[in-house]
């Protein structure tokens, strides 16, 4: 949910987008140990390798399957130091991570380490692989477009699709798998909003978006609708040149000084679908599943409906959607919680764990929606920091208002142990969740 979680791969590799829409799944399985991936018995609670590393230190060293050495960060304290502090860059083409790297190239770094490329200034827009001052021009320009007037009339968007939506399922009889009848559709209704897709164009934007995130889709099937949406976005980019609307593309292309390519509009536009999109359906459908499983918090948000702003905190820290997917290298030797660290090193960043620091939150594996609100990194930290969390944040607080409200007796139409985790993806989720009502 913060500038990381979309297009893992260097910006100039031969893969766009990993985990975006048409990217499928991500490398985790090759490259981090199996128990670092996969959850255990409580789908909401962070996989057993990582809850046995908790107590052990906040910087700890880290084996990757393809050989390379890297650095575990389980510490709350330690992770928001990686992600404000220069020293730790996340430029992917001018520094490449351990994670990306083959085995014949680790094998070759023992001998001799790779040379860094010789990159004057990035032409792409992935701008969360980039370091200020490139990052700080595109992040300036987006933050711009992210006025308080666009997220109120936003608001009031995401409220009407959300209706729509429970309408639709209600109509449609008693069962639904809550997650391409509800969780998937409201944000990427909502990014049409952002970006002003067309509302004729809106029912192939959501056709080649759900693809990507199709547990049953083939890795061709993907990479056909990623081609697909990656030509969709040039042909709003081409459309909104022309005929520019009062919606963030427009705002991008009509507003930069100096102006924006067309291939750095689309780069900007599939990060914003990246980041806005897959997290946050993610989070509408894992986080309704642990609402069910947890049936004494439930029943004190339906009491108190006030309470809808906590359980949306509370909700992003407990899940925490992003697995192992936010790495830095450090530019120059480092002290990290007591760890030194040399230049060139690769720091993952374990946010389900950070996010569960006993250090920083008491009892962090308890599930508390009356818990006192403190800072945590669901969202990231520092100049990545999510620009689109408020957005977020409503649709979560609306769809997830609006669909209790509507179902009082809404419940899992499976056992908790069918439903189906996408543990294999660097947005962790549900790939179906099956609900019943009366």
């Amino acid at each position: 949910m913060n500038d990381d979680t979309l297009t893992k791969e260097s910006p100039t590799g031969e893969s766009r987008t990993e985990e975006s829409p048409g990217g499928g799944p991500t490398a985790m399985r090759r490259i981090l140990p199996a128990d670092m991936v996969e959850r255990g018995s409580c789908p909401f609670d962070p996989p057993p390798g990582l809850r046995e590393r908790r107590g052990k230190g906040g910087v700890q060293p880290l084996r990757l399957q393809n050989g390379a050495g890297a650095w575990l960060v389980t510490g709350f304290e330690e992770a928001r130091t990686v992600l404000s502090d220069p020293r730790f860059s996340a430029d992917k083409v001018r520094h490449r991570d351990a994670t990306s790297l083959q085995p014949h190239e680790v094998a070759d770094l023992a001998r001799e380490p790779l040379p860094a490329p010789a990159v004057a200034e990035r032409e792409d827009g992935f701008f969360v692989f980039m370091d200020p001052p490139e990052h700080t021009r595109l992040r300036r320009l987006l933050t711009g477009q992210f006025t308080v007037r666009r997220m109120r009339a936003l608001e009031s968007r995401v409220t009407e699709i959300a209706v729509e939506h429970i309408e639709a399922m209600k109509a449609a009889g008693t069962e639904a798998d809550l997650v391409p009848a509800f969780a998937l559709p409201l944000p990427s209704l909502v990014i049409c909003e952002l970006l002003g897709v067309d509302y004729a164009d809106r029912a192939e934007f959501q056709e080649r978006t759900a693809v990507g995130l199709n547990a049953n889709s083939t890795p061709e099937e993907r990479a056909q609708a990623g081609a697909e949406l990656y030509a969709f976005m040039q042909r709003l980019v081409a459309g909104k040149r022309a005929d520019p609307a009062d919606d963030l593309l427009s705002g991008l292309i009509h507003d930069a000084d100096p102006p924006l390519t067309d291939a750095q509009l689309v780069d900007v536009a599939l990060v914003l679908l990246g980041a806005g999109h897959e997290t946050t359906a993610n989070m509408l459908g894992l986080g309704t599943f642990a609402l069910l499983e947890h049936p004494d918090q439930l029943a004190a948000l339906r009491a108190d409906p006030s309470l809808i702003d906590n359980t949306v905190e509370e909700l992003l820290r407990y899940l925490t959607i992003i697995q192992l997917g936010v790495n830095r290298v450090t530019t120059e030797p480092v002290t990290l919680g007591g760890v030194d660290l040399p230049a060139g090193a690769t720091v993952v960043i374990a946010t389900p764990e950070v996010n569960r620091d006993p250090q920083h939150w008491p009892d962090p594996d308890r599930l508390d929606l009356s818990r006192a609100r403190t800072p945590h990194l669901a969202f990231g930290h520092g100049v990545h920091q999510c620009l689109g969390q408020q957005l977020a944040r409503i649709e979560m607080r609306i769809g997830l208002a609006e669909l209790f409200a509507a179902l009082p007796n809404l419940r899992l139409a499976v056992p908790a142990e069918e439903v189906p985790l996408r543990d294999e993806m660097l947005i962790f989720g549900v790939h179906s969740l099956p609900v019943t009502w009366s």
